[in-house]
Parts: structure tokens; sequence; C-alpha cells
């Protein structure tokens, strides 16, 4: 470890924030818990939407490095590369991702024609006014193009279209939503973190759906990801195949979010969340470049799982940092 100081920074939830912007708070006090033990002094700043003025302050105070927590901006996902890139300009080191993976993988949309123009599997789609494209008994989902952690996703957004379904997503604008097909099947989380040896991808998570009555869609939605008491929340069970998954699926899953990792060029830590059909086919449905590192998160059960202690994930991603 090289630094002796570290400010982290993370987006300053707002008054009335819910469960899915305030969890950003644990995830400070666990990294600040973790570099304490690894002997590195920390201290913390909230950014807000007045980040262009903030970012300048910290870049006055000359830190040594930023450890970078801030997934939005005023609860904006669209907006959080303009943290890494700010960070950039200022020449101020940072961990995480680099402004360029923030950005891209940020947009649905624009993951989506990357994936697949270097043949990584992922769910057909289209904008919402290319609605002409979907074809009649298939089943979709639709999804906000810039927003991670599940955001405005509920059951009712997975649909089997039917002429006149348009109508339903009319006030749905191409700039702010993505059709993607439905992908029926199993839904795994993969984390791949930074090591001493290049990228490691760690034991894949299956998302698991208990007690779902026929026909409700088996997905992680807002309400399983955050509403305490749901559900959704109660019955959608992370669970760690381990040696019981079938090994061709355990290869092609970590393969696929290796080359995820290598394509859109991530550094530190991310997390690839893939759906696999009925052939064992994965698809990518997301590529989170900024995941949550809170003490109850997928990416801390991964490393947990891996027999990776966290102080060991801290130190990985400070040494791997953007300068």
């Amino acid at each position: 470890m090289r630094f002796s100081k570290c400010c982290i920074i993370f987006n300053q939830p707002g008054p009335y924030a819910m469960a899915d912007e305030l969890d950003v708070l644990d995830q400070v006090k666990f990294v600040e818990d973790n570099l304490r033990t690894l002997g590195v002094e920390t201290n913390r700043k909230g950014i807000t939407g007045n980040f262009m003025n903030e970012i300048s302050e910290l870049a006055s105070e000359k830190p040594e490095v930023v450890f970078n927590l801030v997934e939005s901006i005023s609860n904006k996902g669209e907006l959080s590369y303009f943290i890494p890139a700010l960070l950039n300009m200022y020449s101020i080191p940072y961990t995480g991702n680099p402004v360029e993976a923030i950005f891209t993988t940020t947009s649905k949309a624009l993951t989506g024609r990357i994936l697949e123009k270097a043949g990584i599997g992922n769910p057909a789609s289209c904008s919402p006014s290319e609605w002409r494209k979907l074809v009649p008994g298939k089943s979709y989902i639709i999804k906000p193009v810039w927003e991670d952690g599940s955001m405005d996703i509920t059951h009712e957004s997975v649909f089997e279209y039917y002429p006149g379904y348009e109508s339903r997503f009319a006030d749905k604008k191409d700039s702010h939503w993505i059709i993607q097909e439905y992908i029926e099947g199993r839904e795994f989380n993969v984390t791949v973190l930074a090591s001493d040896n290049g990228p490691e991808v760690l034991p894949p998570a299956e998302m698991t759906f208990r007690n779902y009555e026929e026909g409700k869609p088996k997905i992680v939605d807002f309400r399983a990801k955050w509403e305490t008491g749901s559900f959704e929340y109660e019955n959608t069970i992370r669970y760690f195949p381990g040696k019981e998954l079938d090994p061709e699926l355990d290869r092609r899953i970590r393969d696929t979010a290796l080359r995820c990792w290598h394509e859109f060029g991530m550094k530190g830590y991310a997390r690839v969340d893939m759906r696999v059909n009925n052939d064992n086919n994965p698809f990518v449905i997301e590529v989170n470049a900024n995941p949550c590192i809170s003490p109850d998160s997928g990416v801390v059960a991964a490393v947990a799982e891996a027999g990776i202690p966290f102080t060991e994930v801290v130190r990985r991603i400070m040494n791997d940092i953007n300068q």
C-alpha cells in the first residue's frame, strides 16, 4: 500500500432519500473501516448537484488518492461519469473504473451495442419508438437506460407483446428507456476483482426465486432489492451453487464476465449480471462498473464465498487506481 491518506467521495443522499440511495453511507463506513485497518488515514466528502465546485475544492486540497463511491448525482445515474471525468481533469488518482467504463456501462443501450459488436451474448433490444420490431407473442422487459439498482423495474416491466400494447409505453422517451428481449431462465451475478495477477472472477451467485406463483416474472425488481418485508425481498435469495453448477455453464459464465472486463477496460472491481436460457447460453443484461460494496451486497457476498477478507479487497482496489 503506497498511500497514507485517502478521501472517500460519495453521492450525498438528499433529505428524502430512500433505501437505495442511503445504502451508499453503509459503503462509506465499510470502506473507511477497512482502509483504517490497512493504516490509511481517511476523510469523507459528499458530492451533490454542485459537483463541479466540490471537485474543484477537492483538487485544491491535493488528496493523495480518492476512493470513488459516487453512484449518481441527485439520484440520476446518467451523471455519474462526470465525477471520474473531473478527477481525470484535475489529475487526481482515484479508485474503481475509469471514466470511459463508467460512461459506456451506465447506458444499457450503449452497453448492448458494444456487447453485440464484441460477439458477447446479450438480449436483443430496441427503443420504445422502435416498437414495430417487437414480435407478437414474444416476451420483453422495459427498463430505464441510465439507472441501476433495479430502479423503476417492477413485475409489470415484463410483458408479452401483442398489437396495441405499444400504447402502454407511448410516454417512455427513447433517451431514457430501453426494451430488451426477456430471457426466460436463470439469473447470475458475477463479481470480477483486480488482483496482482490480473482480474479474478469470483464464484458466480445465482439469484433464486422461491414461492413465485406461475406467471410471476422471476426478476430482481426494485421490491426484491430494496423493500424489506415485501414478498419479493423475502423470496429472492442469493445462492452460490459452487460445484453443483454444471462445469461447462460455469466456464461460460466466467468467460463471459472476463470478456466484459477486458472489453470495457475495467479496473478495481465490477459486477456482471446475466440471464441463462434453457440451452445454458449466458446473456449479459448489465455490466455494473460501480457496484454496491456495502456489507450485505452481492460483491461482498462473492468475496466472502471466495474466502477473501474485505481488507484484501480494498488493498487490491487501491493498487489498481486510475492516475
